[in-house]
Order: structure tokens, then sequence, then C-alpha cells
């Protein structure tokens, strides 16, 4: 059964969701409600017009001590092609992910209200972004929010050759040392998976989070 959500701020609980992980529509895009939502292992995405609201089971995630990293990808790292910041230029990240053409996919996910959403957390300290420059243009980055000891990426892009893995990489060295336990990469890809990303059930995927 998939709930319909009207103006409360609530959600029903994850083990109640479609096999396919989808547990909810409607509601709206608040900050409150998304902060709500990755607080209980949920995320949204966009299906039109209406919000869409997944708990999936098992939860493709990425360890960052099982972080893998190739040899030709260690020599990007270090030959100086790029540089690496934080939360830079958040409005450009999130703007370059909304137009990345994906395969499978139609049109984008990220829609406007979610763009104007994740600003808006961005700005409360909860979003974040990370981004690769070379010769002073952005040509990679990412974005995700951050829970307690967990961060859920949310999507990422390149314009250029390793840019965006330059970012995920340099982004997980830095969220270790500020302790988080957990990435959250919700939906399994092989780029991913390369890098050390695996499935574990939501109800490990959970204890991670704040209570």
């Amino acid at each position: 059964m998939v709930f319909t959500l009207k103006k409360e701020l609530y959600f029903p609980p994850v083990h109640l969701a479609e096999p396919d992980g989808l547990l909810a529509m409607g509601g709206d895009l608040s900050p409150e409600r998304i902060i709500l939502a990755y607080s209980s292992g949920i995320f949204p995405w966009f299906e039109g017009n209406t919000p869409l609201w997944w708990a999936t089971n098992p939860r493709f995630v990425l360890f960052p001590q099982e972080l893998k990293v190739s040899k030709s990808m260690k020599q990007v790292l270090s030959n100086g092609k790029f540089e690496f910041t934080t939360n830079k230029d958040f409005i450009q990240v999130i703007t370059h992910c909304s137009k990345i053409k994906r395969d499978g996919q139609i049109g984008t996910w990220i829609t406007n209200e979610m763009m104007l959403s994740y600003t808006k957390l961005h700005k409360m300290g909860y979003v974040h972004s990370a981004e690769t420059w070379q010769d002073g243009i952005l040509v990679g980055g990412l974005y995700g929010i951050r829970m307690g000891n967990v961060f859920c990426g949310e999507s990422m892009f390149s314009l250029a050759s390793n840019a965006s893995k330059f970012a995920f990489i340099n982004y997980i060295n830095l969220l270790i040392n500020d302790g988080v336990q957990l990435i959250d990469c919700q939906v399994y890809t092989p780029h991913l998976q390369s890098l050390g990303a695996r499935m574990i059930s939501l109800t490990e995927y959970l204890k991670f989070l704040p209570t």
C-alpha cells in the first residue's frame, strides 16, 4: 500500500514500504518534511509534479573506510590537475546535477521545487556540496544532506574525466575526519559499486541515523 500524504508533518513506518521501496506520495518539500524524511530513513524522488517518498530495502551504502581508489585515480588526486572545495558554489552544483542526462531517465527528478528546498536546507546547514575546479571552472561535484554521522548523497555531475570521482573521494576523506560513519548512496549504480559501495538491510541502515 502506498500512503498519500497531506499537510500533516508525518510519515508512515518504513517497514510498510512496497517491495520496490515506495512508501508514500504527495505532501510537500518543506525543509521540515525533508529533515523528518531523512532522519527516518526516507528520501524523496519525483514523478511528474508529485513527490514520491522511498525507503528502499536493502539500502545501497558506502562505509567510508571501504572506499576503493584505483591506481590511476590516485594519480589524478595527486597530479594537481584539479582543485577541491566544499560549499563554495552549491547553486552551480545542484544546477549542473539537474541538467545531467542519465541512462534510462527521461528528464530530471531535480525539479525547481526541489532545488529551492535544498537551497534552503543548504543555508540552514543541512545540505552540503563538494566541488572540483579546473583552471577556475567548475567541472564536477556532488551534494547531499548530513544527518548526524550519516551523509546522504543526492546527486553528482562531471564535465571532465574523473572530476566527480575527484570530488567524491576528497569529500569522503573529509567526512571520515569529521566522524561520518556511513554514506547513503540510496540506489545502486555500477560507478559507486566500483568505489566500494554495497547493500545493507534497511534495519541495519536505520541504526546509524540519529535518534
